[in-house]
């Protein structure tokens, strides 16, 4: 542990139950200001995009709102965020938002107030690619030496570089040997592209050997390929570091020369252009992030090291100059310049804690006051005491039961979900194969203690549940009025939602002009996806909860599934999925511990989550705080990694027979036109032709 703190010079905490990775953060002046003055911007996997222009709070004061510049949901996992010269025609630099299978670019522009709340900022779509694989990270640079733009280059989960120049899509390659995806940077001084492949050596791709290397499209080649004109990808040089990377990055100062730093599990690297150690320094713990910065010295690069242990170290080169604590394990970390303070270190948790802090210590500018001695007039404190005394009594008796922030919002939205399903389902279109899918209501309040404009709601579940209708947009709200609406969610896709929660979320103008949202949760019943069912003893896959108190009687915490006249469903419950799988749920009689098995892996999960909340909820009730659940068994990793194989597979499948049909299209077509051709004023009695071809098409489906 540091006997250091690192100083928090501003921090706050971003969203509710988001969660946040090593390419969520990114700092720059993405709004083209001028002022020198770098923004944060960071996305979430929850879809939520923030920029922050953070100013300066003293110590004990809470962030101001201006700080924050921009807040919008994309509705999609935002996988990496960067900003550069993306837009063809401009220099001005934009924002680029990785999603799983779309990249976007966007313009950040802000307009002049007119409220107290100062500038208002905007995004604009400028241009969007869908990608056809599932995107992992992404780097950007003057791919080929070109002069005042930067293209874009994706790696997929398969292996596959796509680049892109700007609003055209330019080429795809695969990289040879691919297992898993690592990180990924570009190098302008040697226009190369450098990744850590899973078999843990640092490799390195000349983007013009990737431009005239044989086209990917197919992952394996053919023998066509193989004598076609172009050439096979061949890396540039390779460096086994043998283990695992976390990040790559190159950096080049004028008082340094250019390198390549490389963080693995337990060393980070400094390399030259060519591949050759410049230096390694072992670590003693785990990291988690990295950053290299511009050193005062001459001849050396200063590094920035994050870990587990909430510790942030200084390196200069090999040499460890300063260790400073932060208040949360960084899983990115950044240097800015911001108002006042040039070199800010910026970092992010996976959890959503934002910090911008500084190292070393504060002078004490504290002086003791000059005593004054006078004579005590206790009739005088008296008096003041009694005032104070009849302030605080006041304040007891008229205390609400609202807390006073949530009471005094300009407008409140709650959703109620109806205890029974609909005795008449309202799911439409919906891909299940059950005999009948079940539907609930819920009921959504909008309470406005303001006039509230142009009141827009949003409802949100996680697919493949569906509501019967997502958007609702009011009339005008007076003062202390309200509008209700009903809608019905319903299992849509035929297979399972990773949770069973909703979103609701109010958009609104309020008199001022100032735009604000409001939101709530609301959580669907287990009956909505599954029914009772007899209990299964045998199961593929098995998991064991440990709890600290005794078994709790399922007539108890499950009585929408139990039946109170069937004894033995006091320790067992079997549930059907509408998917046509089964669960089956058993508490022990002699342990503390609940043990879920199904035959398929994937089924555990919901049952294990409604558990865990159910108990959580019981022993609330019981006024038992210290309950706990934990597992002590081992990852069924193996399990996890032949459903990913087997998702994978299909989707090969599905991507071959969309081919499949898009070559039998252009058959179709050029046999069409020959057939208009050649029969033109005659009886077409050569369709036979076009009746076996089609018929060849679905004999290979």
């Amino acid at each position: 542990m540091s006997l250091f703190k690192a100083r928090d010079w501003w921090s706050t905490v971003l969203g509710e139950k988001e969660e946040f990775d090593q390419g969520s953060l990114c700092v720059a002046d993405v709004d083209n200001s001028g002022s020198g003055q770098d923004k944060i911007i960071v996305g979430s996997y929850m879809g939520y995009l923030r920029i922050f222009n953070p100013h300066p709070v003293k110590p004990g004061d809470e962030v101001q709102p201006e700080d924050l510049l921009l807040e919008v949901q994309l509705r999609e996992p935002i996988l990496q965020v960067e900003v550069g010269k993306f837009v063809s025609g401009t220099e001005g630099l934009h924002l680029a938002v990785l999603h799983c299978r779309k990249l976007c670019v966007y313009a950040v522009s802000g307009t002049l107030g007119n409220v107290e709340h100062g500038n208002q900022y905007q995004i604009k779509l400028m241009y969007e690619h869908n990608l056809q694989r599932t995107a992992c990270n992404m780097t950007y640079g003057p791919f080929g030496g070109v002069k005042g733009r930067d293209l874009i280059c994706i790696q997929s989960m398969d292996g596959m570089l796509m680049l892109f120049e700007q609003e055209s899509y330019a080429f795809g390659r695969f990289l040879p040997g691919f297992l898993l995806p690592g990180p990924l940077t570009y190098s302008s001084r040697t226009d190369s592209f450098i990744t850590v492949s899973s078999c843990r050596q640092v490799e390195s791709y000349k983007y013009q050997v990737l431009a005239f290397a044989t086209d990917a499209g197919e992952r394996q080649e053919t023998e066509q390929q193989k004598h076609s004109s172009g050439k096979r990808l061949a890396v540039d040089w390779v460096l086994n570091i043998g283990e695992q990377a976390l990040d790559i990055c190159v950096v080049s100062f004028d008082q340094a020369v250019s390198s390549v730093f490389v963080l693995g599990e337990r060393n980070f690297f400094c390399l030259k252009d060519n591949g050759q150690i410049r230096f390694m320094k072992k670590l003693e713990y785990s990291p988690s992030c990295f950053i290299p910065y511009c050193s005062v010295k001459e001849g050396t690069i200063n590094t920035l090291v994050g870990n587990h242990n909430k510790i942030l170290n200084v390196y200069q080169d090999v040499t460890l100059k300063w260790a400073a604590q932060l208040p949360h394990v960084p899983v990115s970390v950044k240097v800015a310049n911001l108002q006042d303070l040039q070199g800010a270190i910026v970092t992010l948790s996976d959890d959503g804690h934002l910090q911008c802090s500084y190292l070393g210590t504060d002078p004490s500018v504290f002086q003791a006051p000059r005593v004054e001695s006078r004579e005590m007039n206790y009739e005088e404190y008296d008096t003041e005491m009694k005032k104070l005394q009849k302030i605080i009594k006041g304040a007891t008796i008229t205390q609400d039961i609202l807390p006073r922030s949530e009471k005094e919002r300009d407008l409140i939205v709650t959703a109620e979900v109806s205890p029974d399903l609909d005795a008449e389902s309202q799911a439409i279109d919906s891909e299940v194969k059950a005999e009948a899918v079940p539907s609930v209501t819920v009921k959504i309040t909008i309470q406005s203690r303001v006039t509230a404009r142009k009141p827009n709601l949003a409802v949100c579940v996680q697919a493949p549940l569906a509501v019967t209708c997502n958007q609702f947009v009011f009339d005008d709200l007076e003062p202390d009025s309200s509008e209700t609406v009903d809608l019905c969610v319903f299992l849509k896709g035929n297979c399972l939602p990773s949770e069973l929660e909703g979103n609701c979320f109010v958009s609104y103008d309020i008199a001022t002009g100032i735009p604000k949202v409001a939101q709530c949760n609301f959580r669907l019943p287990l009956r909505l996806i599954c029914f009772p069912a007899q209990p299964s003893k045998a199961a593929n896959h098995k998991l064991t909860i440990d709890t600290n108190k005794p078994p709790v009687s399922f007539l108890t915490i499950f009585p929408d599934f139990a039946d109170v006249t069937e004894e033995d469903q006091a320790n067992v419950l079997g549930f059907w999925f509408l998917t046509g799988s089964k669960t089956t749920l058993l508490a022990s009689k002699t342990s503390q511990r609940y043990r879920i098995q199904s035959d398929q892996l994937e089924d555990l999960w919901l049952i294990t989550k409604e558990l865990t909340l159910r108990l959580e909820e019981h022993f609330k009730k019981e006024n038992c705080k210290d309950f706990a659940c934990s597992f002590s068994g081992s990852i069924p990793l193996q399990e996890y990694f032949e459903l990913i194989d087997r998702h994978f597979e299909l989707r090969l499948n599905a991507e071959k027979f969309q081919e499949l049909l898009s070559a039998r299209a252009v058959q179709f077509r050029a046999i069409e036109r020959r057939l208009l051709t050649r029969f033109k004023d005659k009886t077409p009695a050569p369709l036979q032709h076009l009746d076996t071809l089609l018929e060849g098409t679905f004999r290979e489906v």
